[in-house]
């Protein structure tokens, strides 16, 4: 196979364009058979756009072919296929996993493929019940605690854009294998190769339900409305699962695969002993821009069609060096209320695969870490974003406040710079002024979101936001709109595991991004697929070990 790389071609190139380019660079006359590695925007010279292809090619006389051509954009390649390091076990053991997230559905798919038939445990609803909770959420402000934004099957992934890039460097092919099964589960092919591939909360929510029988058909289990209340150990091993407060699961592996919004959760394996530390995150406000804006800064033109609206990432250092930065763009998308707890809201992302709607929005954050958290327990990043969500519910009564940018910076940077403070008790924060509107699920209302963010914090938003307007022209207009509190970016714990990936308590395997380990769909997913083979091959040896010693005590044929 022949690699060739910084292919350029126009974004609306034919497929013949790309075959005759490739024969061209390759100078044969034969048509080769062409597997894109990795498609990129190339915006250097906008309005005039390009792609810049990575790709693999089989030709007949590939010798030939190779020493005729640039070797400067074209070298012999060897593909390096992912594989799992073992496949039908048969044994009455059964792995059990706390979660259907990303890094849940994925460890459960290898262990099933690998004949262990897992259990999967799911405090929430399946997609299609969960579906319709959120919903009624954003529509009446009901909340339901077990079935919302955050908990359900998906994880909250689910009610996202759908981002499956990864900044994780994979060298054991596992970043290409989450790709292929989410194709194989309905995901679009492109994902293989778009250097910043999504596939949207629409089609994700397909992708999981298949993915969950595909778990089914291979023999394994999901249970919903299954809350693990407590963990049953005997010395320092694991031994069995508490379900709903009664209900006794006999268990020797379980991976911990919970989202990072499972307090309880936490609090039980802290009080059961289980080791783990705080960790640093990033708290922030998530911004909304008319999409036409972000078009005409990263295209140079309000729309392009073949590429659909323009994503953006930006990040900078404050002056008191502290990051800031961009997570979880959503291009045509939606501000969501992902609150998951009564008298508590928390906003996050969320586009269809279309990503069609007239707003960008991102959240705009700025990274923390355990010594603004106020306590060095454990838990304490857990209770600091429950301090700022309880703030951002309060603000407007349980909507989700917004804010213009321009009254954002002028309540934390002008007036109280100047010491007026006392100025700004009797504005009115309930106009909203003149300006675009937001596109939000969920009830909504004009609110002083200045006040939800440790004063240190909203400088260091602000200061950001300056920043990134010498970037994106209009990106710190006036009448940008503020919205509050983005506070589960990542988890602000991590349960502590080994070498072997098991974590204080033997046989309970923490895993993805609730646990600490993965920022994201697909990271979490490498991460499941990771803690499989980890206890594929642990089971795996166990029965290599019993097999031995029946031969050793029975004779070689094991009678």
């Amino acid at each position: 196979m022949l690699r060739i790389s910084q292919l350029r071609l126009p974004v609306d190139h034919t497929d013949k364009d790309l075959v005759q380019k490739v024969k061209k660079i390759l100078r044969c006359k034969e048509t080769p058979e062409i597997i894109i590695v990795r498609r990129s925007i190339d915006a250097r010279k906008k309005p005039e756009l390009s792609f810049n292809y990575i790709l693999n090619v089989r030709v007949k006389n590939q010798e030939q072919v190779y020493r005729r051509c640039d070797q400067r954009q074209v070298q012999i390649w060897e593909e390096k296929p992912y594989h799992f390091p073992v496949f039908g076990l048969k044994t009455k053991t059964r792995p059990v996993i706390i979660g259907s997230g990303p890094a849940g559905l994925f460890c459960g798919y290898m262990l099933a493929q690998a004949g262990l038939s897992p259990i999967l445990l799911e405090r929430g609803r399946p997609v299609e019940q969960r579906v319709k909770d959120v919903e009624s959420f954003w529509e009446t402000g009901l909340l339901n605690p077990e079935s919302n934004v955050q908990f359900g099957e998906g994880g909250a992934g689910t009610f996202s854009d759908g981002k499956l890039n990864t900044l994780v460097k994979d060298t054991h092919g596992r970043n290409r294998e989450t790709l292929s099964i989410f194709i194989k589960a309905g995901a679009p092919p492109e994902i293989l190769y778009d250097h910043k591939p999504h596939i949207g909360t629409d089609v994700l929510r397909k992708v999981v339900v298949n993915l969950r029988k595909a778990i089914e058909d291979m023999g394994g289990e999901v249970r919903f409305g299954a809350k693990v209340t407590g963990i049953e150990s005997e010395g320092k091993h694991i031994s069995g699962l508490v379900i709903n407060g009664s209900e006794r699961l006999s268990a020797d592996y379980v991976v911990l695969a919970v989202g990072h919004s499972a307090r309880d959760t936490f609090a039980m394996l802290w009080e059961k002993g289980v080791a783990m530390e705080a960790k640093p995150f990033a708290v922030g406000l998530r911004v909304e821009h008319p999409q036409e804006v972000i078009n005409l800064s990263q295209y140079g033109q309000k729309e392009v069609r073949v590429l659909g609206n323009a994503p953006y990432k930006v990040t900078a250092k404050t002056s008191d060096q502290r990051g800031v930065y961009s997570f979880c763009m959503c291009p045509g998308g939606y501000v969501v209320n992902a609150s998951s707890e009564p008298g508590h809201l928390a906003v996050n992302g969320m586009s269809y695969s279309g990503r069609s709607g007239k707003n960008a929005n991102s959240a705009i954050v700025v990274s923390v870490s355990p010594e603004d958290y106020g306590s060095d327990h454990p838990l304490a990043g857990v209770a600091f974003q429950r301090s700022l969500e309880k703030r951002a519910f309060e603000a407007a009564g349980g909507k989700v406040p917004v804010e213009r940018y321009g009254d954002y910076k002028r309540a934390l940077i002008g007036a109280a710079d100047q010491g007026e403070e006392a100025a700004l008790a009797g504005e009115d924060f309930s106009s909203g002024r003149k300006g675009f509107s937001p596109s939000i699920k969920g009830g909504w209302a004009f609110a002083p979101v200045h006040e939800i963010l440790p004063k240190p914090l909203g400088k260091a938003f602000v200061e950001g936001m300056e920043r990134f307007g010498g970037m994106i022209r209009g990106f710190n207009d006036p009448d940008v709109l503020v919205e509050g509190v983005e506070s589960r970016t990542s988890s602000p714990v991590r349960i502590l595991r080994d070498d072997s990936l098991e974590s204080s308590l033997k046989g309970l395997y923490p895993c993805g991004e609730g646990a600490g380990y993965a920022g994201g769909i697909t990271s979490a997913a490498m991460d499941g697929i990771r803690v499989a083979e980890e206890i594929a091959l642990c089971i795996a040896g166990q029965e290599k070990e019993q097999v031995s010693i029946t031969k050793e005590s029975h004779g070689e044929c094991g009678i």
